[in-house]
């Protein structure tokens, strides 16, 4: 994307809400939210929460941008126990509906955190992936280099597909090798875009006021 593009044209061109997701767990789904939400000055929704409650991952995302566009739209759900969904509200006598959750009023971009993979379940026939076409998102797939990354990237992709969830861009977050980078790029499904995010010596606020760009207004080609 050219620098001289501005924010009502990047906005026109991602005019559905962008649900981040990634392949599992602890893969950098808030860093790349909070990248994503400085480089679209986008409004920012974490629909469920679960544990770590004086440090969420909506405080995380809003102590690291520097634009002042940007809203932080309150959790749907705050759950004390740093567990799956489904367990935290059980825990606390809960259960997570569908029809609770509405998509936040704003003109703006919206971004939606997700939690941990496409499947982790909200409740027992409700799961993370139904909550993405529930709120008529495309997805933002992030994917981290370790061994069974590139199952549980294609995994991921085959999941979306079978739902009819446009997968709109994948993040390559931190180093891959030549080969995981070929296998993964040769499986992305047709105008899927893809970038690479460095590894963060140091996260900060100037770390991701300065990250490289990571979407793109059309498919890049290897």
């Amino acid at each position: 994307m050219s620098s001289y593009q501005t924010i009502e044209s990047i906005n026109y061109m991602y005019n559905k809400p962008l649900f981040i997701t990634g392949i599992g767990t602890e893969v950098g789904k808030t860093i790349v939210s909070a990248v994503l939400t400085e480089q679209l000055q986008a409004d920012y929704w974490k629909p469920v929460q679960a544990g770590d409650l004086d440090n969420t991952d909506t405080f995380k995302v809003k102590q690291l941008i520097s634009n002042s566009r940007s809203i932080f739209h309150p959790e749907t759900f705050k759950f004390n126990m740093p567990a799956s969904p489904h367990r935290a509200a059980k825990h606390e006598g809960i259960e997570i509906r569908q029809q609770d959750f509405v998509l936040p009023e704003t003109s703006n971009q919206l971004l939606i955190e997700g939690a941990g993979g496409l499947f982790v379940p909200l409740s027992y026939r409700f799961l993370m992936i139904d909550l993405i076409r529930l709120l008529g998102a495309e997805a933002v797939l992030v994917t981290r280099n370790y061994l069974g990354c590139i199952n549980h990237t294609l995994l991921s992709i085959h999941a979306l597909q079978s739902k009819g969830i446009p997968l709109k861009h994948l993040v390559l977050n931190g180093d891959f090798d030549f080969d995981t980078l070929n296998m993964l790029l040769h499986h992305l499904p047709r105008n899927c875009t893809w970038s690479k995010l460095p590894e963060f010596t140091t996260i900060n606020k100037d770390a991701i006021a300065n990250a490289p760009f990571q979407l793109s207004p059309t498919p890049i080609t290897t």
